[in-house]
């Protein structure tokens, strides 16, 4: 079982990474790919699924998501894909917050749960992740996203140039980057 990658980013896939670790290329499916840049070093979090026809490497930016992911899988009716449907479009505050407040609307915004699901997640984990599983997020990337959908921007075309964006800039002078790149 593996635990983590420590390597260099040799591929980005829609879905997945290539990470170069010592000469082997690992295929690891992440929820944000967009967010790694090719050539740069990173320490991917992983969990192996293996199944009697498949093994998959899911991977994290930090000990705290993958172990939120490790609960969720053991939800009822919750497998990996859709677990890691839900990193790619949800923080893990608001996922955590939700949980616990029984916020089923913001669970159900995710691909493919539905009510049922969304009951179960709470049931299953309500009062079982808290604020400990929480971490530090850079929010100016989602405002920079929230700005630019609000704007028009498809969310694909928004994660294509996200990497290209210094995040120690002003929002204002993010989104002033971020609106050079997509009309280029």
């Amino acid at each position: 079982m593996y635990s983590y990658f420590n390597g260099t980013i040799d591929n980005v896939n829609t879905d997945s990474i290539v990470i170069d670790v010592g000469g082997i290329g690992y295929l690891i499916h992440v929820p944000n790919p967009f967010s790694y840049e090719i050539g740069k070093n990173y320490k991917v979090y992983v969990y192996n699924h293996i199944r009697e026809d498949e093994y998959s490497l899911y991977g994290f930016k930090n000990a705290d998501e993958k172990e939120l992911f490790m609960k969720l899988i053991n939800v009822k009716g919750m497998g990996p894909k859709v677990a890691s449907g839900i990193f790619a479009t949800g923080s893990i505050n608001g996922i955590v917050d939700a949980i616990n407040k029984e916020n089923i609307l913001y669970l159900t915004k995710f691909p493919k749960i539905g009510e049922k699901l969304a009951r179960q997640i709470i049931l299953d984990l309500k009062g079982k992740v808290t604020s400990d599983l929480q971490v530090e997020e850079d929010n100016s990337m989602d405002e920079l996203i929230s700005v630019l959908e609000n704007l028009g921007y498809k969310t694909n075309e928004i994660k294509k140039i996200i990497p290209n964006i210094d995040t120690s800039k002003t929002l204002e002078e993010q989104v002033k980057d971020a609106l050079k790149l997509l009309l280029k």
